[in-house]
């Protein structure tokens, strides 16, 4: 059984970091994790950031590039979003979800439908 379980959200002032924390537990070999943002008032997530369990890519939407950095910790299973420079539109439950295999790089996994595992999100909210 898969478990993800994130941690570090909270409240944040526009132009401050935060760091958001994904902890994986159980098997599911070569993988990529990515992190989700569901908005205030949306029902789809967007995404925001995947890696490759190797770290050895790692993919980014246009609207965090250069201020979210993703890193990750294969023997811990554990992935990491560093958010600077944080935004009022950044705001939102953020959630990791992980995939069991992939054949192309992360760039390709960018929907929640290529995601198999989900953790429960963690608020983020952003005070202006």
């Amino acid at each position: 059984q898969v478990q993800l379980v994130e941690s570090g959200g909270g409240l944040v002032q526009a132009g401050g970091s935060l760091r958001l924390s994904c902890a994986g537990s159980g098997r599911f070999g070569d993988y990529i994790m990515g992190w989700f943002r569901q908005a205030p008032g949306k029902e789809e997530r967007d995404f925001v950031a995947a890696i490759t369990y190797n770290s050895d890519t790692k993919y980014y939407s246009d609207s965090v590039k250069g201020r979210f950095t993703i890193s990750g910790d294969n023997a811990e299973s554990t992935v990491w979003l560093q958010m600077n420079d944080v935004r009022p539109d950044d705001a939102g439950v953020y959630s990791c979800a992980a995939r069991g295999g992939y054949y192309a790089g992360c760039w390709y996994y960018t929907t929640g439908r290529d995601y198999d595992y989900w953790g429960q999100g963690t608020q983020v909210t952003v005070s202006s």
